[in-house]
């Protein structure tokens, strides 16, 4: 089973044992911005990222052109506190 396989059967598992609103709220939230056109303004999958710098939990700066020196490289990225 590939991942979109995992990612739609746990989709219709919580669909089929949430409440009823709140899965249309879900349905109608995510029509929304598909309508607003921010698909249209995402990188996709094999896209370029451009060169930048972080620092790692040591406060060490980490460039993204070392990483990918070394390999492929994911990027995870965390929206931080509600």
């Amino acid at each position: 089973m590939n991942l979109q396989e995992k990612l739609d059967t746990q989709k219709r598992t919580f669909e089929s044992s949430a409440p009823y609103k709140a899965v249309a709220i879900m349905h109608r939230a995510t029509e929304e911005l598909r309508s607003s056109g921010i698909m249209d303004r995402i990188d996709r999958e094999g896209d370029k990222a451009p060169d930048f710098t972080l620092r790692d939990a040591q406060d060490n700066a980490v460039h993204l052109r070392e990483c990918l020196a070394g390999g492929p490289v994911v990027l995870g990225f965390y929206r931080g506190r509600w």
